[in-house]
């Protein structure tokens, strides 16, 4: 039997995307790309990283993390330990990496685990990855559910739980509201082509929509 090829080797320009189960990667990278990809009946299923290979541009669909129902705890830490693992092992090759979150419940989620004590994962990793020197980009999804009249003080909140200081707007190379349900992915489309820009590789533009 013929070994699959392994889409890791060659690649000239490495995108991670990451986030929690359900905050919309998968539908992210489809609409920006358009290829659908392979995820699992139920999250927490899915505990190796999805590549995706266009040309020389490797796309990484990372598991996704946190509280996933159905499934245990113990595994729920090793989905955290592989994305650790897997950064740290590739921050070398990795030229950016996509944070999405949920913008609709995320401040609601950093506050439960405030009550705890705790520091929540998406504010780890945020941190993790800006440590590791990765250049990032937070994709704040599902945009469309939250009330137009009070989105900027949402996203005011959320760039100063992640320890950025407000307004939002001054992050707008780091910080982009989006919504994949309603294709809403044009400003990511531009920080991706700006971030391929700095690494002048203009060529592949043509791959992200």
């Amino acid at each position: 039997m013929q070994n699959k090829p392994d889409l890791t080797d060659g690649a000239g320009f490495h995108i991670i995307f990451v986030g929690r189960s359900n905050v919309g990667k998968s539908s992210i990278i489809r609409n920006l790309t358009g290829i659908k990809l392979r995820v699992g009946k139920r999250p927490g299923v899915t505990l190796k990283p999805i590549h995706v290979r266009l040309g020389d541009l490797l796309l990484t669909d990372m598991p996704g993390f946190g509280f996933m129902s159905g499934v245990k705890e113990r595994k729920q830490d090793i989905v955290k330990d592989k994305i650790v693992h897997y950064i740290e092992n590739n921050a070398e090759s990795i030229d950016l990496a996509v944070m999405v979150i949920d913008g609709h419940s995320f401040l609601d989620i950093v506050t439960r685990w405030e009550k705890r004590g705790e520091i929540p994962v998406d504010i780890e990793l945020f941190n993790f990855l800006n440590e590791m020197g990765i250049s990032v980009i937070l994709a704040v999804n599902k945009m469309d559910k939250i009330d137009q009249f009070i989105a900027d003080n949402v996203l005011d909140n959320i760039v100063e739980k992640l320890g950025l200081s407000s307004p939002w707007h001054l992050w707008q190379e780091i910080v982009v509201p989006v919504s994949a349900k309603q294709n809403d992915l044009k400003k990511l489309a531009s920080c991706i082509r700006q971030r391929m820009h700095r690494a002048r590789r203009d060529d592949l533009f043509k791959y992200i929509r």
